[in-house]
């Protein structure tokens, strides 16, 4: 799998199916969402809760779909070695309201066991550089994320 995804990054010229592009795009953005889970070094139950309904929500996912995502993006996660292997695919294929919905969802998990570390913000504002969105798109995302989190 993580041979097939380094593959796909590195020569994106190369027929794929549309099922394939859409699995590698959606494993893209699982693995920067982990990232953030991760920026910490701990899931919190809140950030398990809150991951399979951010992915199903932001990339459209059904719920059968979305736990075989997240063990894939786990070991892609695990194993990478930057953010721009999945930032470049992101780039190449999402529109900017797609990526402004990839942040907001990163900020809702940042925010999901009720504080934010500076690690997961740092790794929030790194991506977002990395997806060229705007400082106000960023803090935008964020706020709307608080907004949601504070909404009973």
């Amino acid at each position: 799998m993580l041979a097939k995804l380094k593959q796909f990054f590195e020569s994106p010229n190369q027929t794929l199916s549309a099922q394939e592009q859409a699995h590698h795009l959606n494993l893209a953005a699982a693995s920067l969402l982990l990232e953030v889970v991760m920026a910490d070094e701990t899931m919190s139950d809140e950030e398990a809760k809150i991951l399979p309904e951010l992915l199903t929500t932001t990339l459209g996912l059904s719920v059968n779909d979305v736990g075989a995502l997240i063990q894939d993006a786990t070991v892609s996660q695990s194993n990478s070695t930057s953010l721009f292997e999945f930032t470049q695919a992101i780039n190449d294929n999402f529109d900017i309201e797609q990526k402004q919905q990839l942040i907001l969802a990163m900020w809702r998990l940042a925010y999901a066991d009720g504080h934010l570390c500076q690690y997961e913000d740092q790794m929030i504002r790194r991506t977002s550089e990395l997806l060229y969105l705007r400082h106000s798109e960023l803090i935008q995302m964020r706020n709307l994320a608080i907004e949601t989190q504070q909404t009973p």
